[in-house]
């Protein structure tokens, strides 16, 4: 497969959840796939056999998190890890891609989305679940 033509899976790491997006290079577009929990900071790595299983992606994009000054933090730590267990048990390619401000992206999407319920005067906003978005951005 040349590259250009080839399917992609984006993760995008946190410490409760995984968001996970599909991707085409040919179209260079991508869609949010699901959301997935951790249970005790290991990933549902069955949940994710599936996604390959079903996608067949020819590689694999892990967000690693960085500081505005290009200085690592325990996160960016966590996500390379992850990115080294992808490559461990699947035996696909695993590239890194630099995810400052993609949860902002992320986040704003969801708000145009419907997925965020605007605040009100004096009420907290819930959280909205935007790891699937943020790993499409």
């Amino acid at each position: 497969m040349k590259v250009g033509e080839r399917t992609l899976l984006g993760f995008d790491y946190g410490t409760k959840r995984i968001g996970v997006a599909v991707g085409q290079e040919m179209t260079a577009s991508s869609q949010p796939l699901v959301t997935l929990a951790l249970s005790g900071q290991v990933p549902d790595w069955l949940a994710i056999a599936n996604l390959i299983k079903h996608w067949q992606p020819h590689a694999l994009v892990v967000g690693i998190p960085l500081c505005m000054d290009d200085a690592e933090q325990e996160m960016t730590t966590a996500a390379r890890r992850f990115a080294r267990q992808l490559h461990g048990r699947f035996s696909l390619p695993v590239y890194e891609a630099d995810e400052r401000l993609s949860s902002r992206e992320a986040s704003e999407l969801g708000h145009r989305l419907g997925r965020r319920p605007a605040r009100r005067r004096g009420q907290r906003a819930l959280p909205a679940v935007i790891d699937d978005l943020a790993a499409h951005v």
